[in-house]
């Protein structure tokens, strides 16, 4: 597996697989940071979305949708993307640290989460949902 570093990122596929991207931890980051890089964009969160976003889907209990959105546009209630901007959340808001690039938390956190082994998700072409496991592969 990866070890999620610049020099050797994770190379991820959205949920629906049709657009692949990589994301690494940057700890030196204020705060650590998750870097995602998405052709030529690149969107950072806060690197404690890892754990935290677990933590939610275990107290959820079943599948969540993901409702991933642009910044500009509203989350869905009750979607992992409305969580990554709620107010509820252990950050009081945005996981996103650039703003501008702060959506799509839904989209690219999810497969990420998967490839450590901490949730599961739907493949299907929209309307995509995960859940919590309780093993982890990290």
């Amino acid at each position: 597996m990866p070890s999620g570093t610049p020099d050797d990122p994770w190379v991820l596929s959205t949920p629906p697989g049709s657009s692949q991207y990589t994301m690494y931890r940057d700890d030196q980051a204020d705060p650590p940071a998750l870097v995602c890089q998405v052709g030529s964009t690149r969107l950072s969160y806060d690197l404690r979305a890892i754990d935290e976003l677990h933590a939610w889907l275990l107290e959820q209990g079943d599948w969540v949708p993901l409702g991933a959105a642009d910044e500009q546009k509203p989350a869905a209630d009750g979607t992992v993307e409305a969580w990554g901007r709620s107010a509820e959340n252990p950050r009081g808001g945005w996981y996103g640290l650039r703003k501008g690039y702060r959506g799509r938390f839904g989209m690219y956190l999810p497969p990420l989460l998967e490839e450590l082994g901490l949730a599961e998700l739907t493949h299907d072409p929209r309307n995509n949902r995960m859940r919590a496991t309780r093993e982890a592969n990290r």
